[in-house]
């Protein structure tokens, strides 16, 4: 968000532009040719098809190309749903639009003058536009259609709305399909079958002022009328006219997917197939839009779409689809029970998730800073915790990872200073053994001292804990719910006659899986194995999801959802934090892991970078990721990673030179989005060309009112993110009760995780700034660094060694005062 504020003015967008593009819309240089009857039905879901009671709309499925439909347009105030009025207004201007007020108001109905039909009150409707954050041009379909020599016709209110021009004028406008005669001459027909909403209107008013859902008995009638309807239209239509029928708005308290059918010739040609539809603004199978729609009919009349409409034209996804319509129609309307369920759970979901979140902190914050009792120590007691045998005796060994990683530590903030200061131990264990090392012996000030934290006889020690054993694996299963949020897509969950409790069940299966793995092999006994193993899998699993489609963020709950229309695909603000996140601290993990075998610094710096430079790649890039935002904090915070990775010390001047760099990275990216066709530009493309119209602003301060939203309004999640930053540097970075501080310990151990924890944390924050989720990306972060930096700490406190300390020295007598 902020990234695209310094953008703006780079592409050039000011007063000039936005003169450039403060008409109504661009005149077609070409003619009209072809036939489109495109038919709303506001409120039509896939649940509402059936063979015997709407057999036209099932013949539809059975040859044509079938899809949910996403109808998000501008929602009344506190409810997001779309109503019938903004649905057709979207179809009118192929951008999300809405109306002033609360509630759903009546589909207005065209008034008849000298003029010919006029939708009334259509410019208080145009002006309102302005204030949505969208500038939908109203008008935009009816006024390219007419002005390119071509003929429509609306059928019924909604169809008015859709089809007038700029000024709200209907060419050709009547009630039925009868009073319209021989429908050959038009090119675009745009019907209102409005059974389903006149029902919805007679229903009683809620507390924001929408109609309750329909009984069911009702909604099945109202659907069997309007295929009756339907069907008096479609017996009509010459044999080459393109059918396109969709369920333009939500008739319930709650958004829902919708139908979406195309029969008849398609853009390409070639007639719609049997199979699902598609379309490249949602690049997911059986998905798309209603600003789609508005482009498939400007597409197939021959048309080229103004850059206002910023939907895709419908297609047929190339598969061959369900094998039978009751299989089309069973499948799609279980995508819209996935999304309902979604919005059900995700809300208690979130709840259970910050609750136990903080729950864990408290407990781990217990185990490692809960004092003993007090005893005398005898001569002869061992001592247990961070001063190894080595310092006792006077014997020193290289850290893991090479003297080069030891004094990269050393380099940096005050945050390392101090984790130095109370480090005491620095050990490497391979296969499962401890080796002593020389790192220190004193604890922070106003703690314990490395030496006065002794093992009473019936103590436990810290690596024979079962209480510091049990926050380790509970932190790795805690790290490894992010990444398995989303791997649980690969279970319908959703279907199972519990959601809430089948969706938590598998998020825990998945990451119990993780947790297994992370301690499967011998890399559990090294400070940084479990961490790598659950960090890497988060890495790889969501670059192989965005290289083949994002289906795995598709309903997650911590993905996005097709029913609000937020996002469709690549990487969502969520799924970057965790991915970022997981990759660098999977990093640090393999960086420790190549220094502590010999292999240089430099080398290592070097296959971090190419690895951090393919995670930065598949974020940005347009078929992939497709993440605006995401690139600059990516950039920065990997760029801090391998910074102290190398030794060097991290700098204002560095920072800034990175962040130009980043900018640069993802302006040249969306440059080169734009130069491709429009139909094939994601919405990096796109944004270059909001820039050159002078819209950036708008989309900018709707990113920006989005931010503050989720920042302000979402307390838990801005809860979550103070408790466990304070948890990392006032609980882990302090004495812990085993003496020296956990966190230290971590550090001097595996010198890289505090590269790889200063990155993520960095990536994090930078995120938060110029992303419109807000709060959430550091939030989501946080939940898998912080987790996976405690079990790498207390992994550390269990490779302490014993010692045996100095017998205490005898107490000496009062001395007389030598004489002057």
């Amino acid at each position: 968000m902020l990234l695209a504020t310094v953008l703006a003015p780079l592409f050039g967008a000011g007063p000039a532009a936005a003169a450039s593009a403060s008409g109504t819309g661009p005149v077609s240089a070409s003619s009209a040719r072809g036939r489109v009857a495109l038919i709303g039905v506001p409120g039509l879901q896939w649940s509402d098809l059936d063979e015997t009671r709407t057999p036209n709309l099932w013949k539809l499925v059975a040859h044509g190309g079938s899809a949910s439909l996403s109808t998000r347009a501008v929602p009344p105030p506190d409810r997001g749903i779309t109503c019938p009025t903004a649905g057709w207004l979207t179809v009118s201007a192929g951008q999300r639009a809405g109306t002033p007020g609360r509630g759903c108001p009546a589909v207005p109905t065209p008034q008849v003058g000298g003029g010919g039909p006029t939708v009334p009150g259509w410019s208080e409707l145009a002006a309102y536009q302005a204030e949505t954050g969208y500038d939908a041009r109203l008008g935009t379909l009816g006024q390219l259609v007419t002005s390119s020599g071509g003929h429509v016709a609306a059928i019924g209110p909604g169809a008015a709305v859709a089809a007038a021009d700029a000024t709200g004028k209907v060419a050709t406008y009547v009630d039925t399909p009868e009073a319209l005669g021989d429908p050959t001459p038009y090119n675009l027909i745009v019907m209102d079958v409005a059974d389903l909403a006149d029902a919805w209107a007679h229903q009683p008013l809620d507390e924001h002022g929408v109609q309750t859902p329909l009984p069911t008995a009702t909604r099945q009638a109202a659907a069997a009328q309007a295929d009756h309807r339907i069907g008096d239209l479609l017996g009509r239509l010459p044999g080459d006219t393109t059918v396109l029928v969709a369920g333009v708005s939500d008739l319930t308290p709650d958004p829902h997917l919708h139908v979406a059918i195309a029969t008849g010739p398609s853009p390409s040609g070639r007639p719609y197939q049997h199979g699902y539809l598609t379309a490249t603004s949602t690049r997911q199978d059986a998905l798309v839009t209603i600003t789609d729609l508005t482009a498939t009919a400007i597409q197939l009349l021959g048309l080229e779409a103004p850059r206002e409409v910023v939907g895709r034209a419908w297609q047929t996804d190339g598969t061959a689809g369900a094998a039978t319509p009751v299989d089309t129609v069973n499948e799609l309307s279980d995508s819209d029970l996935a999304s309902q369920v979604l919005r059900e759970v995700r809300g208690p979901f979130f709840a259970v998730f910050v609750t136990l979140q903080l729950l864990f902190y408290a407990f781990a914050a217990l185990a490692l800073r809960r004092r003993r009792r007090s005893a005398a120590v005898s001569a002869g007691e061992t001592t247990t915790d961070a001063t190894p045998a080595g310092v006792a005796s006077g014997e020193t060994t290289p850290v893991e990872g090479g003297s080069d990683v030891a004094k990269s530590a050393e380099s940096g903030s005050d945050v390392a200073a101090s984790a130095e200061a109370g480090s005491g131990v620095a050990a490497s264990a391979d296969a499962g053994a401890a080796e002593p090392t020389s790192a220190g012996t004193h604890g922070d000030a106003g703690g314990p001292s490395a030496e006065s934290a002794v093992a009473l006889p019936g103590h436990e020690t810290a690596s024979t804990s079962r209480l510091l054993a049990v926050v380790q694996v509970v932190a790795v299963v805690s790290g490894s719910i992010a990444v398995s949020t989303f791997l649980a897509q690969l279970v319908p969950w959703w279907a199972l006659p519990l959601p809430m409790l089948g969706v938590i069940v598998t998020i825990l299966a998945f990451a119990a899986l993780i947790t297994g793995l992370a301690f499967a092999g011998p890399w559990r006994a090294h400070v940084l194995g479990p961490l790598t193993v659950v960090a890497g899998i988060t890495s790889v699993a969501l670059l192989i999801d965005v290289m083949t489609g994002s289906k795995l963020q598709v309903n997650a709950v911590t993905g996005y959802e097709p029913v609000t229309g937020g996002r469709f695909y690549g990487f969502s603000n969520i799924a970057f934090a965790v991915y970022a996140t997981g990759t660098v601290l999977a990093l640090a993990g393999v960086a420790q892991w190549l220094l502590r075998r010999g292999v240089s610094r430099f080398v290592t710096v070097l296959v971090c970078g190419a690895y951090g430079a393919l995670a930065v790649f598949a974020d940005g890039w347009p078929s992939w990721g497709a993440d605006f935002g995401g690139v600059p904090a990516f950039v920065i915070g990997l760029a801090v990673f391998l910074i102290l990775l190398a030794g060097r010390r991290v700098s204002i001047v560095k920072l800034l030179l990175v962040g130009v760099a980043g900018g640069v990275l993802i302006g040249g990216i969306s440059l080169f989005d734009w130069l491709r066709p429009a139909a094939q530009r994601t919405h990096l493309g796109n944004f270059v060309q909001q820039i050159i119209d002078g819209q950036a602003w708008t989309v900018i301060g709707r990113k920006f009112s989005a931010m503050i939203g989720v920042t302000v309004g979402n307390w838990s999640l801005t809860l979550l993110t103070l408790v466990a930053l304070a948890f990392l540097f006032r609980v882990l970075n302090r004495p812990s009760r085993w003496g020296a501080p956990a966190l230290g310990q971590a550090y001097a151990l595996a010198p890289t995780l505090r590269a790889g924890l200063f990155g993520a944390l960095t990536c994090a924050f930078i995120g938060f700034l110029i992303n419109d989720s807000g709060i959430a990306i550091p939030a989501m972060a946080l939940t898998v660094a912080v987790p996976l930096t405690l079990a790498a700490s207390v992994r550390a406190l269990q490779l302490a060694t014993t010692t045996t300390p100095e017998p205490p020295s005898a107490r000496t007598g009062p001395t007389e005062r030598s004489a002057t």
